[in-house]
């Protein structure tokens, strides 16, 4: 059975010793998000502080903040519905198994075939979101309107020094377009006052899709609900490459295998997480910008500021007793890292459907998501290498990938010694390098232009006849398998261990 919300997530996680709760008051100005850094970089739990107050004030918050608490490879397993008790990390193959035999890979052509998939699609998921009624809606048990609202009240993270203010981080924002498909993205929000945030949405995502078709249609204004902390699946969905064909709410409902419940929100039709902890209702004036940033990112840099839309909040609805659910991004590892490495396995098997010579691949923590790709290839022809990497470079999100790496088969993608040994020994820069260009991801800060810039390929591979390579290749060093074994046998004799 699913975790119906974040609450029950986190009794999970304090059953398996994975919680730590503080008592101590700590300031969400700086140093919750210093304290975070510092367990995370240990590999440490998940926290919920108990008492956040603000130093500048003495004021203390009314509700706790709960962090880092997908932040290892273990406890994200867990959020994707891995087994607590007797499973692993490695398990998420097996969901990724599951998701491969329930999304279509082809598109069909007719109208017909669209609506069939989707049809076979929702009956697994159980038909999609299911919308639910206020009264079961425990994120609609307080609601605040006009004067009472105040985004200054709950307990936003400013995390690093040169932030240009608090950044509420884990967001789902909820849009849809004309047609009434929603969207969730997770786009960062700095909080200007009591009832305006900045909308951090680049013009590669959905959410900025749709701002763009509700201005074509000549629209003011666009409705954008955000909801804080829900089920940790629905949380992930928000952040993963979700096929076109499919929303968000579809593709958690797929992996939790049961529907997530949703409600219509209360001064728009946009319908949220009904056991989400707390909502924000409002809308974007079109054509509206203020600057926003800079903000301490995933990149381990200042993401630099500049123009983004306004979200005007015109309500917040909340749980009685609701918790800030957050996160802290920066140098890696943190905890958006593990998600990332989560999107990594469950879309592997999509990966070699569309490409069958890929083996394995690896998004390494320092790339931070979509700065380097590892591909592990059967390789069989001439020029394969390259095959991948272009066509890594034309799937989805991992257009912005700067780096790809393609190694053989007998090469760990995982293991970095391997692959940078192969590429400082294989790679003649003269034939084994492609330089491609096109889009990237915005927060790239060394590219001459903004989200646009150069993409670099390394062949690691052994070169076969027709590359290019004449001479003699060596083979790599290896011991007999037979001498290999005398030794393990007596290695207990020699003292060694």
């Amino acid at each position: 059975m699913a975790l119906k919300d974040l609450r029950e997530y986190i009794a999970l996680l304090e059953q398996r010793g994975q919680v730590r709760r503080i008592t101590t008051p700590v300031d969400p100005e700086l140093e919750i998000g210093e304290i975070t850094d510092r367990v995370s970089k240990a590999y440490g739990p998940g926290l919920i502080f108990e008492n956040p107050v603000s130093r500048a004030t003495g004021t203390p918050y009314e509700m706790p903040v709960a962090i880092n608490l997908m932040g290892s490879y273990d406890r994200m397993a867990w959020a994707l519905g891995v087994d607590a008790d007797t499973g692993t990390w490695r398990d998420l193959d097996a969901k990724a198994k599951q998701l491969m035999e329930m999304l279509p890979l082809d598109m069909p052509a007719s109208m017909k075939g669209k609506l069939d998939i989707l049809m076979s699609l929702k009956d697994v998921a159980g038909a999609g979101a299911k919308e639910v009624k206020p009264a079961k809606a425990p994120v609609q048990q307080v609601v605040l309107r006009g004067d009472d609202v105040d985004l200054t009240k709950l307990p936003v993270l400013t995390t690093w020094p040169e932030d240009g203010g608090p950044f509420i981080t884990l967001p789902l924002v909820v849009t849809n377009n004309l047609k009434g498909r929603p969207n969730l993205g997770m786009y960062r929000l700095q909080v200007f006052d009591r009832a305006t945030t900045g909308l951090h949405i680049h013009e590669h995502h959905d959410g900025a899709k749709n701002l763009r078709e509700w201005a074509a249609a000549g629209h003011t204004r666009m409705p954008v609900s955000v909801a804080l902390g829900s089920d940790p699946v629905t949380i992930f969905s928000a952040t993963a490459p979700v096929p076109p064909i499919i929303d968000e709410y579809l593709f958690s409902g797929i992996l939790r295998g049961e529907p997530v419940e949703v409600v219509k929100c209360v001064t728009n039709d946009l319908l949220v997480p009904a056991h989400a902890e707390i909502v924000l209702e409002g809308y974007v004036e079109i054509g509206e910008m203020r600057w926003e940033g800079p903000f301490g990112d995933h990149t381990g840099y200042y993401s630099l500021a500049d123009d983004f839309p306004v979200l005007h909040v015109e309500a917040i609805t909340m749980r009685r007793d609701p918790i800030y659910p957050t996160t802290i991004v920066g140098r890696p590892p943190m905890e958006d890292c593990y998600m990332a490495k989560a999107t990594e396995r469950i879309f592997l098997p999509v990966i070699k459907a569309m490409m069958p010579e890929v083996v394995d691949y690896d998004l390494p923590l320092e790339g931070v998501f979509h700065n380097c790709a590892i591909f592990q290839i059967k390789k069989e022809f001439p020029g394969q290498a390259f095959r991948v990497m272009n066509f890594a470079w034309s799937m989805g999100q991992m257009m912005f990938t700067k780096f790809v790496i393609v190694v053989d088969e007998d090469v760990d993608c995982h293991d970095y010694s391997q692959v940078a040994w192969r590429c400082f020994n294989n790679v003649d820069p003269s034939r084994n390098i492609l330089i491609s260009k096109g889009p990237l991801d915005r927060l790239d800060h060394t590219s001459n232009f903004e989200s646009f810039g150069y993409k670099m390929g390394i062949d690691a591979t052994r070169p076969l006849p027709g590359e290019g390579h004449e001479r003699d290749w060596p083979d790599a060093l290896e011991m007999d398998a037979e001498v290999k074994a005398r030794v393990d046998a007596m290695w207990s004799e020699l003292g060694l261990e």
